[in-house]
């Protein structure tokens, strides 16, 4: 259960610098169109409809660092016979969700949920990247379980791929398979299913960097040319957009299989609270 005066957002929440909330308008503005949130979408839909046929009617999925309500959106749809629940730091992010969804949405700090009650699936996507402690926020998120409960999420890949869209995005890391595994089981859960994804991207997402950074070490003006690299990715070139999006589309089967993809530029796992 929610407390009633916690549905709307405060007047004050603390805020911290995990995420820039100048970003939520241009991302607002792409993730409807662009393959990479339309994918990413597609994915956490597909394996959140598998879930969900295992817990009873009025099940609860409560999703931390909902942003603009993307994510949050597909949730509402295929949740159909529970409820779903968002919760941010930021006013900014809640203000674009609240034009896409209808669920309540709670401007909080996690680590001061104002919940009553235990999430049956709690979904963590590319959030933890975020964190300054990533492992104590997991072991965090497993006491809001219970017993046979399950978390899902999504992070950023190879720390080989680490640039400047990482840095202006706020991020404290990228993750390995083996480490995001090992960090769940050093949390308490019991790892289900994880895989790398959005692997056809890799060797274009790999070469962009390495340009990126060669012309940012030329740069007089690194910051600049940063800012303007990170807006650029967010830009929808309708034929290569589309293009993208239906070669990285054709990976969802196998996820929804729950095989293993060899890499990627991404990681999704489902992991338990035994």
């Amino acid at each position: 259960m929610i407390d009633d005066a916690a549905v709307s957002p405060p007047a004050a929440a603390p805020v911290e610098a995990s995420y820039d909330q100048s970003h939520y308008p241009s991302l607002f503005a792409a993730e409807d169109r662009h393959f990479w949130f339309r994918v990413r979408k597609r994915v956490i839909g597909a394996l959140t409809q598998q879930l969900v046929a295992e817990f009873p009617p009025g099940y609860r999925f409560l999703e931390i660092g909902c942003g603009n309500g993307n994510v949050l959106q597909a949730l509402e749809q295929v949740c159909a016979g529970g409820s779903v629940i968002g919760i941010d730091l930021f006013s900014e992010g809640l203000r674009f969700a609240r034009s896409r969804v209808t669920s309540p949405l709670v401007q909080a700090d996690i680590y001061a949920p104002p919940f009553k009650t235990a999430f049956e699936m709690i979904g963590l996507f590319d959030v933890l990247e975020h964190l300054p402690d990533d492992t104590d926020i997991l072991a965090h998120v497993w006491t809001m379980l219970p017993p046979g409960g399950a978390l899902m999420i999504t992070v950023p890949a190879y720390k080989s791929l680490w640039s400047y869209a990482d840095r202006h995005a706020n991020h404290k890391r990228r993750y390995s398979r083996q480490e995001l595994e090992q960090k769940l089981l050093d949390a308490g859960f019991k790892v289900e299913y994880i895989t790398y994804y959005m692997m056809s991207i890799v060797p274009l997402v790999w070469l962009g960097r390495i340009l990126a950074n060669r012309a940012l070490k030329r740069s007089t003006h690194p910051a600049d040319l940063e800012r303007r690299m990170f807006h650029n990715e967010l830009k929808i070139r309708l034929g290569m957009n589309q293009f993208f999006y239906q070669t990285i589309a054709q990976e969802i089967p196998f996820i929804e299989r729950r095989r293993q993809l060899p890499f990627g530029t991404s990681l999704i796992a489902l992991a338990r609270r035994p």
